[in-house]
């Protein structure tokens, strides 16, 4: 198929990456985890002591990391200059402290070039937070994902599980909650659903349910 620019947007664990890996697969197209780049930067700043709200010194940061992604399975495997960081940044600290990261203007300027610089040749799935609205205002097909809190707090718990992490379920619930309210009232690209995104709620589909939705809406935009 033509070589489109899909953006997957909506809050914390709606399933934004998951289902964006499978379509990405099934489309042969490449897949761009926006949030992994914002947690790369996160972990580099508490790695290099550098303050998660001095927008000035995260800009000059910048400037020496490298994010790449590397083909892999059962994930992609994600390196900040030659240091594999792919499980380090989905720790609880790293979670709970990207919102602050990724409310600089300068991080956001950045990584959103970097994202443009991606995404320009097409066959891209990418997801994130503002990808329909800021990154790529012009794709052909625009998604937004979202889930109750509950139930993405369940989905996070599970994860958490099998990583070894033993975070109390009420806890993950104000967590996310916290977690919306600061993505949602940032003052640089807050999270909002673009007016050409189409809602999907995922609250009570499987994962594949939610793949055929989006494939079925791709194949609707562009035929």
């Amino acid at each position: 198929m033509k070589k489109i620019q899909v953006a997957i947007d909506g809050p914390a664990s709606a399933g934004k990456s998951t289902v964006a890996k499978i379509v990405a697969k099934k489309l042969h197209f490449i897949y761009c985890d926006t949030g992994a780049m914002y947690r790369s930067v996160t972990f580099a700043a508490l790695k290099n002591h550098v303050k998660l709200d001095d927008d000035q010194a995260l800009k000059e940061l910048l400037k020496t990391i490298q994010i790449r992604f590397v083909p892999a399975e059962p994930e992609q495997r994600v390196f900040v200059n030659d240091e594999e960081v792919t499980q380090a940044i989905r720790t609880p600290e790293i979670t709970n402290n990207v919102s602050l990261v990724s409310a600089q203007p300068s991080v956001r300027a950045e990584l959103t070039k970097r994202q443009q610089e991606i995404a320009e040749a097409g066959g891209i799935v990418m997801d994130g937070r503002d990808i329909g609205t800021t990154v790529l205002p012009n794709a052909e097909v625009k998604i937004f994902l979202v889930a109750s809190v509950h139930e993405r707090a369940v989905r996070r718990f599970k994860e958490n599980q099998i990583k070894g992490i033993d975070t109390p379920l009420d806890v993950l619930e104000k967590e996310i909650e916290e977690r919306d309210y600061k993505d949602s009232h940032r003052e640089i690209s807050p999270l909002i659903q673009a007016k050409d995104a189409v809602l999907v709620d995922t609250t009570s589909l499987t994962i594949d349910q939610v793949v055929d939705k989006i494939l079925e809406i791709i194949d609707q935009k562009t035929n």
